[in-house]
């Protein structure tokens, strides 16, 4: 009893986290419909390995026998000091990840094959901490695509806005038109959000997939150039949605599921 009211409270806390930044009726269609995505991001302080280790053999077998499926885990292109590890993990629903996030706690494969991860002394901590970020999919791109095995540069972009009222009116610019262009242009997206929950808020994140960076100029050249692009950008509607914009360029590691 107590571990299903715990759960039944988890989903609850995270559909209203979810409903905070959308209309009443847009909330309850997509928290039901629309895939929901963690992001880890990992500030590493030693070397990849016992955290390759954690990833590949405990955490993402488990999350694949418990339904999850297409885990991406990336590095970036640029090799940052300290490196930074990001962490792709698409769930069905609210209701799957509250479902998910408790089940592990107690699943019992899971916890042996964590066994040398849960073992790592403070002195030898393979990171400083991690970042979460709760994500909800768009309507206009409700589930995560996989691109090909030759896309090997993926390119994570956040969108900051001023305001939560800033933010809702850029996702509907995706929605109802922006994300049509991107298909025209041949854009590979891997999967369009809001930010539900973590930091930088109000903001929304996407990902797309290239096979090179000369593709990706491409693409977002013809996109910049795209008529329809040229005329809903200039709509009073979609003005001053954005305010800042972080790019970074990642590429798979090699047990990545994306």
């Amino acid at each position: 009893m107590e571990r299903r009211d715990f759960i039944q409270k988890t989903i609850l806390t995270t559909a209203a986290v979810a409903g905070a930044g959308l209309g009443a009726a847009e909330a309850r269609t997509t928290a039901k419909d629309n895939e929901v995505y963690e992001l880890r991001v990992y500030h590493m302080r030693r070397n990849m390995a016992p955290l390759d280790n954690y990833l590949s053999k405990a955490l993402i077998p488990a999350l694949n026998r418990m339904g999850v499926k297409n885990v991406g885990v990336f590095s970036e292109l640029s090799k940052s000091e300290p490196a930074q590890i990001y962490m792709l993990v698409p769930f069905k629903s609210f209701e799957d990840y509250g479902r998910i996030t408790v089940d592990l706690k107690s699943d019992k494969e899971f916890m042996e094959a964590s066994s040398d991860y849960i073992r790592i002394p403070q002195e030898q901590a393979i990171f400083e901490r991690y970042d979460s970020s709760l994500l909800l999919a768009f309507d206009g791109h409700p589930k995560i695509n996989i691109p090909a095995k030759s896309r090997k540069l993926f390119e994570l972009r956040t969108y900051e806005g001023y305001s939560e009222d800033a933010v809702a009116r850029k996702v509907k610019m995706f929605n109802s038109g922006e994300i049509g262009i991107f298909r025209d242009v041949k854009l590979n997206a891997v999967f369009y959000s809001q930010n539900i929950a973590g930091k930088d808020l109000p903001c929304l994140t996407y990902m797309a997939a290239y096979d090179s960076m000369e593709e990706r100029e491409s693409v977002w050249k013809a996109f910049s150039a795209h008529p329809e692009w040229q005329k809903m950008s200039k709509l009073p509607e979609y003005a001053n949605t954005v305010n800042k914009i972080h790019k970074t360029f990642l590429e798979p590691v090699s047990y990545s599921q994306v």
